[in-house]
């Protein structure tokens, strides 16, 4: 493979001749062999949209030229475009805070503007990814600023899942709504209610789910853009901090705000850690509706079978005719997982010291991956599993008039005890609560 020599104050590395990346991520290459994730490339496209702002406003301050600023900014249009994906090759999980991804971006975007002015690949003195790419910026607060810009992207994405998912289930809920059933608790039988008002039930936890998730946007919209380093925005100007900040507004549409105090966001993630909770709160809920719908669906002949899942493929590589609920399995996964990567959030943020988090790639790569998870788990469980399930009518009135549930309903009239004793005999002859009370004469 032919090969070009880039140098950094470490020294000289071959990089491959037709690489967009230099030197840097080249290192990073070498040493981040860890997890086999390359980083999300809705963090790089946010990193990007950063650059592609920064270029602009430098432009428009008159920092940068504007053939050098335009040439940066229509290397950012090619990447947002989606034509050099393969570019962006660093490790999901890295040392340094999301230096080395920072890096890759400014070194692929100044390939990029290189080839565009007519220069070689690696000719960074036509345009370097520090002083032109880089500039005004850093690691700690283009990183962290990307990483909220895909956050809320994937906050609004689920939470139109989750709305989604709360109109099916109180659409369940209205179909379901005249037929009885046993309701159970502790797994015991305890009370008539009907099978809609199962559904009731989800549909109220998704909503508060969604209001949730809809509410967090609003503490990712502040970022610490224009703070570099540590937050007090040495090397880039007030100028430029106030400026850039309303130039990605306008190229991201969402409604980004300066942070108050940028050293604050440099160095504290909690915001991360509450949005991560919410999600959890969230898995929690379809951890529990998942729960529910396999037993409800157990059988189809040995279980409750109050319900039934659509049958999507086999189950079982031995036992002919057994079909699995894979997709509440699923659903179940993803949201153990949520709660793992809460954990690893947890513990990433804490473990920051001082003016800087150098754990923040996990917290990114975590975080994201919930984000993620969480609006497919729920988009999967609303198509595939919510709008296509049926009730077995016939088995939840079978259920139900077995039970001793119904004496629940005498107590009013006839005292608990009495009730009670009505309960007993019902066991004990193996007669429904309504036999026992006609063979009493009481209707």
């Amino acid at each position: 493979m032919p090969m070009r020599i880039e140098r950094d104050t470490l020294g000289a590395k071959q990089v491959p001749d037709a690489a967009l990346f230099g030197i840097h991520t080249q290192r990073a290459l070498e040493n981040f062999v860890l997890s086999g994730r390359r980083v999300r490339l809705e963090l790089v496209y946010a990193i990007v949209l950063i650059k592609k702002a920064a270029a602009l406003t430098h432009k428009e301050l008159g920092d940068l030229s504007p053939a050098l600023a335009d040439a940066i900014s229509g290397a950012c249009d090619q990447v947002l475009a989606g034509r050099h994906d393969d570019a962006f090759v660093t490790d999901a999980l890295q040392g340094g805070a999301g230096t080395s991804t920072n890096m890759n971006v400014n070194e692929v975007l100044a390939n990029l503007a290189i080839l565009g002015l007519g220069g070689n690949l690696g000719d960074y003195t036509r345009v370097s990814p520090l002083d032109h790419v880089n500039r005004g910026q850093s690691t700690n607060d283009v990183y962290p600023s990307a990483l909220r810009i895909a956050a809320i992207r994937r906050v609004r994405a689920l939470s139109e899942e989750l709305a989604r998912l709360q109109e099916s289930l109180q659409k369940r809920e209205q179909d379901f709504a005249e037929i009885p059933k046993l309701a159970r608790t502790q797994l015991m039988d305890a009370a008539p209610m009907s099978l809609g008002q199962s559904f009731g039930a989800y549909a109220q936890a998704i909503a508060r789910d969604r209001w949730r998730i809809y509410k967090g946007e609003e503490r990712l919209r502040q970022i610490n853009l224009g703070g570099t380093a540590i937050g007090t925005g040495a090397t880039a100007g007030h100028r430029y901090a106030c400026r850039v900040t309303e130039v990605l507004r306008e190229l991201t549409g969402l409604g980004l705000a300066r942070a108050e105090y940028p050293m604050d966001l440099t160095q504290n993630n909690d915001v991360c850690v509450e949005v991560s909770g919410l999600l959890k709160s969230c898995a929690v809920n379809l951890l529990k509706i998942s729960g529910d719908l396999r037993l409800m669906n157990s059988g189809p002949q040995g279980g409750l079978g109050e319900i039934r899942l659509e049958a999507l493929q086999v189950g079982s590589s031995i036992m002919p005719g057994k079909v699995n609920p894979v997709i509440p399995e699923c659903v179940a996964q993803c949201a153990m997982q949520v709660i793992a990567n809460d954990t690893a959030i947890t513990l990433a943020a804490s473990n920051g010291q001082l003016e800087l988090n150098a754990f923040l790639p996990l917290i990114a790569e975590a975080l994201l991956d919930s984000l993620t998870l969480m609006a497919a788990a729920v988009s999967r469980m609303r198509t595939a599993c919510i709008e296509t399930l049926t009730a077995d009518a016939a088995a939840c009135a079978r259920h139900l008039e077995a039970s001793t549930a119904p004496a629940l309903l005498l107590v009013p009239r006839l005292g608990y005890d009495r009730a009670a004793e009505i309960a007993k005999e019902a066991l004990e002859t193996g007669r429904s609560i309504r036999q026992c009370l006609l063979d009493k004469g009481l209707e």
